[in-house]
């Protein structure tokens, strides 16, 4: 009861920000102050907008917003969501493009289940729609997941994720971005030796800890430092009762957030204050980058507590991938088994969170595979989320992708197209 509780008090804390920043808006944008010019007035109103913003986002899931694509052809096309497998915990979606041919290049983007949403990869995917048939593996909150679905750890996730490439064939690219790293890996070597047939063509690796005792950080170094005693202890809490999965098990998103935030807090203190200061004085706008950043950072997600635990455990802790001694449904994943899949692997000079050589590994790990198939890319200059979605991704990192892709593209006979359905509104 006591972790239940502790996940009410959460949101209620959330709840009463967002009703105190929209109050104090609401009393400060009075008419009747018009007559009484004070630059406070000003000043709280702008406080309650930031504030109501702020609290509103942390439980909305934000939308692609990728409406249109302009093709060669200087048409805009309609990009349509559909739903390819859907699943408790997870679903496989396609970014349909209205009126163009099928695209040479199909390419299954795994997004990250850490606490954001996949629409964190916004513009991954939306650099990617313009000249590939685009996938992407779109987890669900799972504090919207009843109980009764069941478990979700790494070897759940690794078996999502085979079943997702055995779905879209052997002429798939697959592209995993930080945190499913070594699991997606794992995920490929489990298909070289259950169902060869179905690998990808490719696979790059962008900023994973496939081996993170490579070169520590904050994060390895966390991992070791404390049990796993004091982890269930601390981060993990029972959903309260509004939510669909009440009793479930998760690491609360709000608790992750905080996490996150008091990690560069005197940044994240400085760019709300600048932004309150724009607010009053009428220079910010609903799409101004302060918004368009923390719409997205601050919407946040709850993780299922045996996948948060297991990753710990098993990924960071114990290395059992890194080791090459990962275990899928009883069954000991060998990642020399990968021999007919080209593998790339993409870091950031700067990137502080899965630092230079934990991704790279992945190319040690794979023995059976051949120096012509596998490849490495360290970005200069670049950081964490610049290496999938900044600047150094648009114009470095995706051109060289693209061409890795084509360099390793599998010919295979044509199979019937998987039936889908498009998202309603309500999903």
């Amino acid at each position: 009861m006591r972790y239940m509780l502790s996940y009410d008090w959460m949101e209620t804390v959330r709840n009463t920000n967002q009703w105190f920043g929209a109050t104090a808006l609401s009393v400060a944008s009075q008419p009747a102050f018009a007559a009484i010019p004070n630059p406070m007035l000003n000043w709280v109103a702008a406080w309650g907008e930031v504030t109501e913003r702020s609290f509103q986002r942390m439980v909305v899931k934000p939308s692609w917003g990728i409406h249109t694509v302009t093709m060669d052809d200087g048409r805009d096309h309609v990009v349509e969501v559909k739903t390819v497998i859907e699943r408790p915990f997870g679903d496989l979606i396609h970014f349909s493009v209205s009126d163009r041919p099928e695209q040479p290049r199909k390419v299954l983007v795994v997004a990250p289940m850490s606490g954001h949403y996949a629409t964190l990869l916004r513009s991954t995917v939306k650099s990617l729609v313009e000249n590939c048939e685009v996938y992407v593996t779109d987890w669900h909150n799972a504090r919207e997941i009843p109980v009764s679905a069941g478990k979700f750890d790494v070897e759940d996730y690794t078996l999502y994720l085979a079943d997702f490439m055995r779905e879209m064939g052997p002429d798939t690219h697959v592209i995993a971005v930080c945190q499913p790293a070594p699991l997606t890996l794992a995920a490929t070597a489990y298909l070289a030796e259950i169902d060869p047939k179905a690998q990808p063509s490719s696979l790059t690796l962008i900023g994973g800890p496939v081996d993170p005792n490579a070169t520590p950080t904050d994060v390895t170094d966390f991992g070791h430092r404390v049990t796993m005693g004091q982890l269930e202890q601390s981060m993990i809490q029972r959903v309260g009762f509004q939510h669909k999965g009440v009793g479930r098990k998760v690491y609360p998103g709000l608790l992750q957030l905080s996490s996150f935030m008091s990690m560069n807090m005197e940044r994240h203190s400085k760019a709300f204050s600048e932004q309150i200061s724009r607010v009053s004085r009428g220079e910010a706008t609903d799409h101004d980058p302060h918004n368009r950043f923390y719409d997205e950072y601050l919407a946040v997600m709850d993780m299922p507590a045996e996948f948060y635990l297991s990753t710990v455990e098993r990924v960071f802790k114990n290395s059992e991938i890194a080791r090459n001694e990962f275990v899928v449904a009883g069954h000991k994943v060998d990642l020399g088994k990968i021999t007919d899949v080209a593998v790339k692997t993409v870091e950031g000079a700067n990137d502080d969170i899965s630092a230079p050589g934990q991704c790279i590994a992945a190319l040690d790990l794979c023995t059976g595979l051949s120096d012509d198939k596998k490849a490495s890319h360290l970005e200069p200059g670049a950081g964490h989320y610049g290496i999938f979605a900044g600047r150094a991704w648009r114009d470095n990192i995706r051109p060289l992708v693209i061409e890795f892709m084509n360099e390793n593209t599998r010919k295979t006979s044509s199979k019937p197209k998987a039936k889908t359905r498009s998202k309603t509104a309500a999903e």
